[in-house]
């Protein structure tokens, strides 16, 4: 039986070391693109966990093991190939600010121009989610304190009334204040909790990747945040569908459970109106079964088109080697 997920405090650090915590990429894109980063895989080595391959490409656990199912997230086994699902469809709307996707557990920060920066998040658990709507950056701080709010104190009456900055801060290095009060986009003392339903309404990110976007999202930068678990992209004249686990089934996962499956009400009706005018080419037994799976993983649901270059077969997507 797997141990869950969050009671893990120690980790094989070899590809980590190998990889380095590097800053997250950075994509260019153009007018009507809609996607950056490709899927790849990855041949696991010996000691990696997929906490620690997570961790080194960017990704939160939740999305790297619904991408790859019947995987031991402790021992996945050497020399196994795993997809990094690192192909990212990106939001509807507005392409400015920060944009927060609580169904894919990702941020996109966009920098102005034609330049996007994403990262997985931590976000809040069942009973505390993360606010929907528009809001701001209304402060940032370095190292900041914390002071635990009344809802945390009743499950730990024991915390100091303020934790001063350091090694045990939750909100880890940096923090930047949204207009909601008492909720932030921060660090953690605990990276391996990105990626899964675990705060009381704060946003995560990795150490390394709010440090990044710290210092790139200045003081009254917009912030979006939307909850959307079905996204249809149109990617090289290729119909595209990715849905990702709901957040009963990201706890499932979490915990070492097979996820149960869920009905996706009015699933064609809203696939055909994302497809457009392309709905006649879709395949909607694939979209059946990327509803059934919700791996995250986009993939092509409808039939070739003629115009399409190097066009692949409906149900496929493009995995290259790392």
């Amino acid at each position: 039986m797997l141990r869950p997920v969050w009671r893990f405090l120690t980790i094989g650090l070899w590809l980590i070391a190998q990889l380095g915590l590097a800053r997250a990429e950075t994509f260019d894109f153009a007018p009507g693109q809609t996607s950056v980063g490709k899927l790849q895989s990855y041949a696991i080595k010996k000691g990696d966990t997929l906490l620690d391959v997570a961790r080194a490409f960017h990704l939160g656990y939740t999305e790297l093991v619904a991408a790859n199912p019947g995987f031991d997230p402790w021992q996945p086994g050497t020399g196994r190939l795993i997809v990094l699902p690192t192909l990212h469809i990106l939001p509807d709307g507005e392409r400015a600010g920060i944009v927060i996707n609580l169904a894919t557990q990702r941020l996109f920060y966009f920098l102005g121009g034609s330049k996007v920066a994403t990262y997985p998040i931590g976000s809040g658990e069942i009973a505390r989610s993360t606010p929907l709507g528009a809001t701001q950056v209304i402060r940032a701080s370095d190292h900041p304190t914390w002071t635990p709010p009344p809802s945390i104190r009743a499950e730990h009456p024991e915390l100091p009334d303020v934790v001063p900055p350091g090694p045990d801060n939750p909100m880890g290095d940096y923090a930047l204040y949204l207009g909601w009060p008492r909720y932030a986009i921060h660090g953690t003392d605990k990276p391996f909790s990105i990626g899964r339903n675990l705060t009381h309404g704060c946003i995560r990110l990795y150490p390394e990747d709010i440090g990044q976007l710290f210092h790139d999202a200045p003081v009254g930068t917009r912030v979006r945040v939307i909850k959307d678990d079905l996204q249809v992209a149109d990617i090289d004249g290729q119909l595209v569908l990715a849905m990702f686990p709901t957040m009963t089934q990201a706890d499932d996962l979490d915990n070492g459970l097979i996820r149960k499956p869920v009905r996706t009400p009015n699933l064609h009706a809203r696939v055909k109106a994302e497809a457009g005018k392309k709905a006649k080419l879709i395949v909607w037994g694939i979209v059946d079964a990327v509803a059934a799976e919700r791996s995250g993983i986009p993939t092509m649901i409808s039939l070739p088109s003629p115009t399409a270059p190097k066009a692949k077969r409906a149900g496929e997507a493009l995995i290259s080697s790392r």
